[in-house]
């Protein structure tokens, strides 16, 4: 078979399952502004990941193959990006600004992966790990493509709940500030966990 499927499937789960960026900007979102607000932000995240996954497939690592000192440039430049976020994340209160301020939208989620270091590993390792060499280019992209869209359309709300059904619980008690730094620690780890640990 020209495709692990099982074991991608398996692989996949377990990525999009698991603390990341990308996982930590739904929930805090959630938490700021309710699941159903967050919805568009939501969609927006799940659909982002295709804007890396399509260029990935069709050749964009023979360029990082001819260049890799930009591609280690964009990766820390994106790091730093999503960090200077979780600041921000670690200083909002849940009941501040909800009158005032609207949630992230659909564009807003767009941008997520693609400045996500996490989910270029997670790509970049989906293709070399998973589809065997003479595989067509268009039945490889488009396996990646759907096994991870899918996934996130079920785990990608789920975390997104939960930081919900957390903010119903601390919102306006000395718990919450607490709650906001740790989504933010834990963040800035997942970055951090990407570029120096599990992202090689």
């Amino acid at each position: 078979m020209s495709f692990a499927l099982t074991p991608f499937v398996i692989f996949a789960a377990s990525q999009i399952g698991t603390p990341g960026p990308a996982n930590m900007a739904l929930m805090a979102t959630g938490a700021r502004f309710g699941f159903r607000d967050a919805l568009p932000f939501v969609a927006g995240v799940a659909l982002g990941k295709q804007l890396i996954i399509w260029p990935i497939g069709f050749g964009l690592m023979q360029i990082a193959e001819r260049a890799p000192l930009l591609f280690i440039l964009l990766k820390f430049a994106s790091a730093a990006y999503i960090i200077w976020l979780a600041w921000k994340v670690a200083n909002l209160r849940l009941g501040q600004g909800r009158e005032t301020e609207s949630a992230p939208g659909f564009a807003a989620g767009l941008i997520v992966h693609p400045l996500n270091p996490k989910a270029w590993a997670m790509i970049v390792g989906s293709f070399t790990a998973f589809v065997a060499p003479g595989t067509p280019t268009l039945v490889a992209t488009s396996t990646v493509a759907a096994v991870l869209l899918g996934c996130q359309i079920v785990l990608h709300p789920l975390w997104t709940l939960a930081g919900a059904a957390i903010a119903k619980t601390v919102a306006d008690t000395i718990w919450e500030k607490y709650l906001m730094w740790t989504l933010a620690g834990l963040t800035v780890a997942s970055v951090l966990f990407v570029l120096f640990g599990g992202g090689k």
